[in-house]
């Protein structure tokens, strides 16, 4: 349950990261909104799942 815990934190700070580096770029390009709402609304979901499953996974691990 441990390893599941960590590759879900390690996944989460990865897509955390993505986005981070992400959102801004998208914002800053000419057209880039419109172009890529749908990948940034992925990745704001997938986000949340990983919050939940991390706080989740957290009771099973402690």
């Amino acid at each position: 349950m441990l390893l599941i815990f960590q590759l879900a934190l390690f996944a989460l700070i990865l897509v955390s990261f993505l986005l981070v580096i992400g959102v801004p770029v998208v914002f800053a390009t000419p057209e880039g909104w419109g172009q890529n709402k749908s990948t940034v609304f992925s990745g704001v979901g997938i986000w949340f799942l990983l919050v939940f499953a991390v706080g989740i996974l957290n009771s099973f691990v402690v």
